[in-house]
């Protein structure tokens, strides 16, 4: 979604076009990716993060455009929404101190953004929901004035043929529609970039889809939507329903929604991902490459769709003279600090790398449907949560407490990290985060779900939402892990 285009109404005859090209690149893809550079050997791990922008009560604060024209650093962007802006890290290479590198580029990103807007007056935050954010910041008003973000909204609504439903179950429940897809915007993360090998591919995100929910358990920061507590991490749930634009009274049976875990365990590799999107879903941003700004690229047609089919695990297609394959995991949220969300990453890494040596003894015990299962609990309940997880000389499928799972799995995060060639003190240094905060089980959102508990016998129920905010932007901006906040 990072292109730029101006056009947001389109013609049969462009849609027909778009599509005849993206079946044709389809068709191509498989003798590109014999070339020689989509199978080099070494990792590198890239990422980027989302920030939100609130005003001195800690509201959102539409400044995106002002802080871009006044901040001095490469790779900060706009968002759908004018109170979000995301910062694109640089890749690192995966040996030697890769998390404390991302963590330099995060810690200096964080700085400029935050100061910058301290000239409007504001704030900068990595938070996966706001909890102040309000119904009134959800409309067209707040929505960056970009095309593509105008012709998203136009050919999702249209396909819906009706508002967007956001139904959401927690501590309290959520009911409420919207017009446009500003909803999205609500949503911020934390998203790590694993470049491998394409000879590995399928082994590697097979074993992101199986480890995906237990590290997502671990790293919630989004009980709030609208100032209810939903679930532990409420994202999963508000951006699956908040561009889902299947009509539900079509058929008797519904199509795949667009957002979504997958379909299956991959057998083909990163074949079967763009394939998929290809053709269970239709077209909703279909730009020619002579439309887009700027120099074209190769593939540009199938890898605009493939882009606009919001899988948690992405795999992404990166052709040209460097060309190269990666899994991008969308799950994990933005926050609460540069340090946590290093630690989740080098989990994630960790546990990757690791079972996808051994993956097809973990394929074996688990059909892909239980997998998601573990996906959507982990997200609802966080560190309470149950997970049907495979066990040699298992005779049927058992729950476990996914704490208990992911005690037993953090030594195979190191061995999977050393094998990559990590250096000792870092492993010992982000997977310590990853103990610590395991043993307090204090995650980021239930920090302030205990916090939110405190200050509503303390302040009145109007100031109570600002009043967490601001502990919280204190407590992010000190850079000590969640696990030890008070």
């Amino acid at each position: 979604m990072g292109l730029n285009f101006q056009q947001h109404d389109f013609t049969d005859a462009q849609r027909a076009l778009f599509d005849q090209r993206v079946q044709a690149q389809l068709c191509e893809v498989r003798h590109e990716l014999n070339r020689d550079c989509y199978n080099r050997d070494e990792v590198s791990l890239g990422a980027e993060l989302e920030f939100y922008l609130v005003n001195r009560q800690f509201n959102p604060a539409p400044i995106n455009e002002a802080i871009l024209d006044k901040a001095r650093i490469e790779g900060l962007q706009e968002e759908l929404n004018q109170y979000n802006l995301e910062f694109n890290l640089e890749p690192v290479n995966a040996a030697g101190t890769p998390f404390s590198q991302l963590q330099q580029q995060l810690d200096k990103a964080s700085r400029v953004v935050d100061q910058t807007a301290s000239l409007f007056d504001g704030h900068a935050m990595a938070i996966g929901i706001l909890p102040t954010l309000a119904g009134s910041h959800l409309t067209e008003d707040y929505l960056t004035n970009r095309p593509r973000y105008k012709a998203l909204t136009q050919e999702l609504s249209e396909q819906r043929g009706a508002p967007f439903d956001i139904d959401i179950h927690g501590q309290d429940v959520v009911r409420t529609t919207c017009d446009d897809v500003t909803l999205e915007g609500a949503n911020t993360s934390f998203q790590l970039h694993h470049r491998i090998a394409h000879s590995r591919f399928t082994d590697c995100y097979n074993a992101a889809q199986l480890i995906s929910p237990l590290v997502l358990a671990l790293a919630g920061n989004s009980p709030f939507f609208m100032g209810k507590r939903l679930w532990q991490e409420t994202r999963i749930a508000l951006f699956k329903q908040a561009i889902d634009y299947r009509d539900t009274n079509a058929t008797q049976w519904r199509q795949p929604a667009r957002v979504s875990y997958g379909h299956g365990w991959l057998r083909n590799g990163i074949t079967d991902c763009l394939t998929e999107s290809v053709a269970l879903y239709p077209a909703v941003l279909p730009v020619t490459a002579e439309r887009l700004n700027g120099a074209s690229k190769p593939f540009a047609e199938l890898n605009l769709h493939h882009g606009t089919v919001w899988s948690w695990n992405r795999a992404v297609f990166e052709p040209g003279e460097n060309g190269h394959v990666r899994i991008e995991y969308r799950s994990l949220p933005a926050g609460p600090t540069n340090q946590d969300m290093l630690a989740n990453a080098a989990l994630q890494i960790g546990l990757v790398e690791a079972l996808s040596d051994h993956i097809e003894e973990y394929l074996q015990r688990l059909p892909f449907r239980y997998t998601e299962y573990n996906f959507y609990r982990c997200a609802q309940s966080g560190l309470n949560a149950q997970v049907l997880w495979p066990q040699k000389n298992q005779h049927q499928l058992k729950e476990y407490k996914v704490t208990a799972i992911l005690s037993d799995l953090i030594g195979k995060a190191d061995d999977g990290l050393a094998k990559i060639g990590v250096s000792r003190a870092e492993r010992d240094h982000y997977l310590g985060i990853i103990e610590h905060r395991l043993a307090a089980r204090q995650t980021g959102t239930m920090w302030q779900l205990n916090t939110y508990k405190t200050l509503m016998s303390q302040y009145p129920e109007s100031k109570v939402l600002g009043e967490l905010c601001r502990r919280y932007y204190q407590l992010s901006h000190s850079g000590e892990p969640v696990a030890y906040w008070e």
